[in-house]
């Protein structure tokens, strides 16, 4: 379940999938937080891409096992939007902000 994000110049990142990230029953999670304004030009024009179409970011390699997602939160008017893309679709600026953490 995606966090509230609590502003709109900010993106929440979460990592989830291969070897036990971000399942349900899992206690390891690996999230980050970007500011918007922060990335570059086209970083930024990426990630609008990914939002207008996600099912067109890459999809995992055929019979990958242990590939990695990437759920990325934004604040609309209309209240948070959450896409999930996979982790050759995701900006390396997004990539590089997520830290594991133990709940």
């Amino acid at each position: 379940m995606p966090r509230k994000v609590e502003s709109v110049d900010r993106l929440q990142i979460e990592k989830i999938g291969g070897p036990g990230f971000g399942g349900s029953y899992s206690r390891l999670k690996s999230r980050g937080e970007v500011v918007l304004s922060d990335l570059s030009p086209a970083d930024r024009q990426t990630v609008e891409d990914l939002f207008k179409n996600p099912e067109k970011a890459v999809p995992p390699p055929r019979g990958a096992a242990d590939f990695f997602s990437y759920c990325i939160t934004r604040q609309t008017a209309a209240g948070p939007e959450t896409i999930k893309v996979h982790e050759d679709a995701v900006p390396a600026a997004l990539r590089d902000s997520v830290r594991d953490v133990i709940e």
